[in-house]
């Protein structure tokens, strides 16, 4: 599979979770954590006797239950071992066979294992090895529920190991609550994107972000191609124009069936679609080997969200370049990325490479302007800085 070496977080990880400790490993997306626990369940696990279910996987989207399962299968070729992936939007009874003994590895959505828990013939007894993938993203798509509730049902004498690119405080309360003296490993500071990834910005209209877009995907060095937008009616809009404007182009959210999506990101992969369009539903964990270029239609409101966005090129020490539009409504939340990083991202020409007329950088409120009113406080005054306005989508 290529592997020569072990990355930072496996080599720190994997010798811990082989001796059965419980453990708390956070990296950056694209170093390897998958493998970090996948490989200490196949060596556990090796010389099991086989039809229980010994080991489970919990993640938040179809997409990371499908990959895993997939990388799964890979790296235990050639032992007996088998692994299935549990995840809404298909039918159940595969899993439903699955679950009843025919693997050894469940990799699962919280909320699609609770259906199968709930019909009685899921037997969690056997479980020794619990993993919780993406945690931290787990929380942010309110799965905590669900997850207490699976943990409630599963043995108290198994190893717990909980993997996440940050460490907010829900998840260490989390661990608190359901992991026994956690080995805690972090590698890297888990604030910063890649060091490969090169960063680009361009102050751009709003109406005139989709025109920008396809100028520069003209450029045959933009070989693969993630975009990152706000809304699904976005996705399913630009995906649209893009289309018409003959570029190759899949679409990837929420509201697509499981059928569209596996077909979307199977077409990415083998370059059928030189572009995906996606909302932050694949900023997580989805392994897209090879994106050459991340691009952010619409500006994150929240700035780890970039990180996460970003992170899907420059994986595994490539090199890849993120390209982020940026319209006068969006240059508050852009400035507290710049901040997050700790330097300030290169500014680019805009259309047909003219230069941009709009300053890039919100001009600072004013409070020092006396009010000539008495009794009222200085500053009071001057007008509030208008909210930015967005459209309905």
């Amino acid at each position: 599979m290529g592997y020569r070496e072990p990355t930072p977080i496996q080599r720190d990880t994997i010798p811990h979770a082989i001796e059965g400790r419980d453990l708390i490993g956070t990296a950056q997306t694209g170093t390897g954590k998958t493998a970090a626990f996948l490989l200490p369940i196949l060596e556990r696990l090796i010389g099991h006797p086989r039809g229980s279910i010994f080991a489970l996987v919990l993640t938040p989207t179809r997409e990371l239950a499908i990959q895993a399962e997939g990388f799964l299968a890979k790296l235990g070729r050639h032992t007996r071992l088998r692994g299935a992936a549990v995840y809404g939007g298909v039918g159940m009874a595969d899993q439903e066979r699955a679950l009843r003994g025919g693997a050894e590895i469940i990799v699962a959505t919280p909320g699609r294992l609770l259906d199968h828990m709930d019909r009685g013939y899921v037997d969690v007894r056997p479980l020794e090895i619990l993993v919780l993938d993406e945690a931290d993203r787990m929380l942010d798509m309110g799965f905590l529920p669900d997850v207490r509730r699976i943990l409630e049902r599963l043995p108290r004498n198994r190893q717990t190991m909980l993997f996440s690119a940050t460490m907010p405080p829900e998840i260490v309360r989390l661990s608190q609550e359901f992991l026994r003296d956690p080995r805690i490993v972090r590698v890297d500071p888990t604030t910063v994107a890649a060091a490969g990834v090169a960063h680009h910005a361009v102050l751009v209209a709003p109406d005139r972000k989709t025109d920008l877009l396809a100028e520069r995907l003209r450029d045959p060095g933009l070989t693969s191609v993630l975009v990152f937008v706000r809304t699904k009616h976005r996705a399913d809009r630009l995906a649209r124009q893009l289309a018409q404007r003959g570029i190759g182009v899949s679409v990837i959210h929420g509201n697509r069936s499981q059928r569209q999506r596996i077909h979307a990101l199977e077409g990415f992969r083998a370059g059928r679609f030189r572009v995906l369009v996606a909302t932050d539903i694949a900023a997580r964990g989805v392994d897209v080997e090879g994106v050459s270029h991340v691009v952010n239609y619409d500006v994150p409101g929240e700035p780890e969200t970039y990180i996460h966005r970003v992170g899907r090129t420059a994986r595994a020490q490539r090199r890849g370049d993120a390209l982020t539009l940026v319209s006068r409504e969006e240059i508050g939340d852009f400035a507290r990325i710049e901040r997050l990083l700790g330097f300030d991202i290169p500014r680019e020409p805009g259309l047909g490479g003219s230069p941009e007329t709009i300053p890039f950088r919100a001009p600072p409120a004013r409070t020092d302007r006396p009010s000539n009113r008495p009794g009222v406080r200085p500053g009071a005054n001057v007008p509030r800085p208008r909210r930015p306005q967005y459209r309905r989508y």
